[in-house]
């Protein structure tokens, strides 16, 4: 394809991943195309996680191929890793905020210990991202333990945020959160997404949320995606297993595994 705008933003092939006999993905396929945002619905341990972990290349997929941009990333090293890697932003499950940090810190985390940023400069660029995220610079020189989950949520997207990335992943982004705190945090990122014309990928099991930000809903069940559509579409999917996890069903054809 020469026309770039064609080339999508991410891409997985045939993406697989076990773990001693644990088969975790099993051939997933997935398109993010540019601006647009994903989410991959599915029950706990069913490879969400994993997935984000090998496009990061946290983990090496055992076979399959990963695009960004049109290019290959499955098996880079060094610094064309560390290039790739600077085009994505995160917002960590539980935000993952470090406790010794400030909250300025802790947004310039990646631009002082990823790009060799100058302090101020930095905390400067920190205060511009948390108004972004409605919190005032008299939170700035907080720590963490000093704000609701809420402020903490938003504290780890504007981190996400920080580098102005081109991708970004958001990790089950309203864990824990009650449900008015999760809807404000779910508006904000379709707000700040808009906002830096990022193209994203979120994981979760929240359906509310996953309607609230998604473009496309993909479901992963058993290391396989069971569906993929638009999220307008997810209703009528006809598929008994997005039916019921959609709808939050005991009885279906997913079986919980409930250990005695």
């Amino acid at each position: 394809m020469n026309d770039a705008t064609a080339t999508p933003k991410l891409e997985l092939r045939g993406v697989k991943k076990r773990f001693g006999s644990k088969v975790v993905l099993d051939g997933i396929d997935l398109t993010l195309e540019r601006g647009s945002s994903l989410v991959v619905i599915g029950g706990s341990g069913t490879g969400k996680s994993v997935t984000i972990k090998c496009v990061l290349g946290i983990l090496r997929p055992d076979s399959g191929q990963i695009f960004v941009d049109g290019e290959d990333v499955t098996r880079l090293g060094g610094r064309a890793r560390e290039a790739m890697l600077r085009k994505f932003g995160m917002l960590f499950q539980g935000s993952a905020l470090f406790d010794s940090l400030t909250v300025w810190e802790n947004v310039a985390f990646g631009l002082i210990q990823g790009r060799g940023m100058a302090r101020k400069q930095a905390r400067d660029i920190a205060i511009q991202k948390l108004a972004k995220v409605g919190l005032g610079p008299e939170v700035a020189s907080l720590s963490p333990s000093e704000l609701s989950g809420g402020m903490q949520k938003r504290v780890g997207l504007a981190r996400a945020i920080a580098a102005d990335p081109e991708i970004i992943f958001f990790d089950e982004p309203t864990t824990g959160l009650d449900p008015i705190m999760a809807d404000v945090i779910n508006e904000l990122i379709v707000d700040t997404v808009k906002d830096v014309g990022a193209t994203t990928l979120s994981i979760t099991h929240d359906m509310v949320g996953a309607r609230k930000i998604a473009d496309r809903i993909a479901m992963l069940y058993k290391g396989k995606i069971i569906w993929n559509g638009p999220k307008q579409d997810i209703d009528a999917s006809g598929n008994p297993f997005v039916d019921q996890f959609i709808h939050g069903r005991a009885e279906g054809p997913i079986k919980m595994e409930v250990k005695a």
